[in-house]
């Protein structure tokens, strides 16, 4: 059985993580969704335990998909798991030194780990978590980049249209 690692941390899911999600779950026979716990990011919305429980929602329709949380290396993770496919998206040319980097410290930890880029369909390319953030925190529609449970969420936790 073929199974990928996709990861991030979700804050929030996006429509455009859901995009990737569809298609990598369409290539591998099993994709395990891993939300980080912590983030590089100064701030973060939702909890981990949030943040895990949306993507369990959205992703609920993909039965060769799983849900999972992490602390730490994603490589070490990936070990844990017996995996050896990590898959990430790019989605401009912005994020491609971040990922080339990440991609090529990666296989220097872990050299059985390969990592597999694919690119978002073009109406989600722009879409990314804080900017979702911020356009709800400014009482935004963010129906057009989110899931219908995750628009939810951001007006429960942001309160507001969004």
């Amino acid at each position: 059985m073929r199974t990928a690692i996709y990861a991030g941390t979700f804050d929030p899911i996006t429509l455009g993580h859901l995009d990737l999600i569809e298609r990598a779950a369409r290539i591998f026979d099993k994709l395990i969704v891993a939300v980080a716990e912590t983030s590089r990011k100064p701030a973060v919305l939702f909890t981990p335990d949030e943040r895990a429980a949306l993507v369990r929602e959205v992703v609920k329709k993909f039965p060769n998909v799983e849900v999972d949380s992490f602390d730490g290396l994603l490589v070490e993770y990936a070990r844990s798991k017996g995996v050896h496919i990590v898959v990430r998206g790019l989605r401009a040319f912005s994020d491609f030194e971040f990922e080339f980097q990440m991609a090529l410290t990666n296989r220097k930890l872990a050299p059985d780990i390969e990592t597999i880029f694919l690119m978002p369909n073009e109406d989600y390319s722009y879409v990314s978590s804080s900017t979702v953030r911020e356009v709800a925190q400014f009482g935004g529609d963010t129906s057009s980049f989110v899931a219908p449970a995750v628009e939810k969420a951001l007006r429960a936790k942001i309160g507001g249209k969004t």
